[in-house]
């Protein structure tokens, strides 16, 4: 078969579905890993790994182990993407979800602070860092793969299998933690009730791994490779994005700081926020949770459609300016004490990051060239991640003692007008063939918004 004819001839319907599967099944499996430790850095971490600070310091040494994975993912992201340039997509789906999965069951298997002193937080630390390698190569991965099977018209709709895997690792997060909750008391919890969401993860990951073993590599990255060997000009992805994109991709980063701040700040330093500030039990802020991921599902359907109809650059843009005010709202409503209210200001915030993240999937890829996609769309996803997603939550808990939560929705509304400026400055993709693209795209002009050429 001819190169031609590989890159013109679409997948058949079961591989597009098998891909689908792949990309949403390890996703899910990922996050369900990446996020328990978010929901026991904010219940329970405190108390197991740092037993001898106080209350504030605790919380703010646990937070901080959950940072560092934050600083982790942009080395995940240039690691795996440049594996995933040279040797392939597929390698690095299992890699990433391989040593996510060892990391995750071994810090269900950590001895507590008490047991064994300073080697306990050192020992979280190290794994947590691991965590964060894994899942800084797995969201930008996935997408990356699933986006290079679909149709282009349909683009944004296929790689939504990524977010919605992430959504769903959510999700059975929360609810394996409010299952062992509910099922014994507060002392067993804290005790070894914690680590069973932990030790599951050995048969998710087993599962995860026999699907993403059972697909084969891109045309895209196959073709790509085919005429790299035929002109001779391999050339090392890192190095080829700095010199033709590096605009392009710290836009890109800033365009995700929004919906990727708003989304840690609420299913994980509101879950401390309603226990610690506002009184509510630990349960009933697991539940908030579980209707704001619902409400985080639907989003990232209608903004995955949305981007399909009128341009990712259009919804983007539109999530991070309706989300400037909504910081400020979501505080205003969480102090009240209304349960009710809170659960409102927390669902449409997750809304918000859904319609973003639905449409970052498929954004994200379709700025970069095909010879560096991997490294660039990790890369800018995780260096967003680092600003958005490590530096609320450790910031958090000082701003509100100092300023009180309107400064919370100040950082957050500031974090939203930069994506919203950020993904102005970027040229519009939809449409676009990543089989044909291989010319480095230019910043918008300010008045830039249609299609630009394949």
């Amino acid at each position: 078969m001819s190169q031609q004819t590989a890159e013109s001839a679409p997948p058949d319907a079961r591989t597009l579905r098998r891909v689908v599967g792949a990309g949403f099944l390890g996703t899910t499996v990922e996050y369900y890993d990446f996020f328990i430790y978010g929901t026991a850095a904010a219940l329970v971490f405190p108390k197991v790994f740092f037993p001898t600070l106080g209350d504030a310091a605790s919380v703010a040494a646990s937070f901080a182990t959950f940072a560092v994975a934050f600083v982790a993912r942009p080395v995940g992201g240039l690691v795996f993407g440049q594996i995933g340039d040279r040797v392939g997509r597929k390698t690095t789906l299992v890699a990433t979800l391989l040593i996510m999965g060892v990391s995750t069951v071994l810090i269900g298997l950590l001895p507590s602070g008490d047991s064994i002193g300073a080697l306990a937080p050192a020992l979280l630390i190290a794994l947590r860092f691991c965590q964060g390698l894994a899942v800084g190569g797995e969201w930008s991965s996935a997408a990356l793969f699933v986006g290079e099977y679909a149709p282009p018209e349909k683009r944004g709709l296929y790689a939504l299998s990524p977010t919605l895997g992430t959504s769903a690792g959510i999700l059975l997060a929360t609810l394996a933690f409010l299952g062992t909750g509910w099922s014994m008391s507060s002392a067993s919890f804290l005790a070894w009730g914690w680590r069973i969401p932990f030790l599951l993860s050995s048969v998710l990951v087993i599962v995860g791994m026999w699907v993403r073993l059972h697909i084969a590599d891109t045309p895209v990255f196959l073709a790509a490779v085919a005429r790299a060997e035929e002109s001779s000009r391999r050339r090392a992805p890192l190095a080829e994005l700095l010199r033709q994109q590096w605009r392009e991709t710290l836009l890109a980063a800033g365009s995700v700081m929004m919906w990727i701040s708003f989304f840690y700040i609420g299913s994980v330093y509101m879950t401390n926020y309603g226990t610690g500030t506002l009184g509510f039990s630990r349960n009933t802020m697991l539940s908030v949770n579980m209707v704001a991921i619902v409400a985080n599902i639907i989003g990232s359907v209608v903004g995955a459609r949305l981007s399909d109809r009128f341009g990712r650059r259009t919804v983007m843009i539109g999530a991070s300016l309706f989300a400037v005010p909504w910081a400020f709202v979501l505080f205003l409503l969480a102090d009240t004490g209304n349960l009710f209210l809170l659960a409102l200001g927390i669902s449409v915030a997750l809304f918000f990051v859904g319609t973003a993240s639905g449409t970052t999937t498929a954004f994200l890829p379709e700025i970069f060239r095909t010879s560096y996609r991997s490294t660039a769309t990790g890369v800018s996803y995780n260096l967003g991640s680092l600003v958005g997603g490590a530096v609320p939550p450790i910031v958090a808990a000082p701003l509100l003692a100092a300023y009180g939560s309107l400064a919370l929705g100040t950082m957050l509304a500031l974090l939203a007008a930069v994506s919203a400026l950020c993904a102005f400055r970027l040229q519009e993709t939809r449409g676009r063939s990543l089989h044909e693209h291989e010319e480095p795209m230019a910043p918008a002009s300010p008045r830039a918004g249609a299609p630009a050429a394949g």
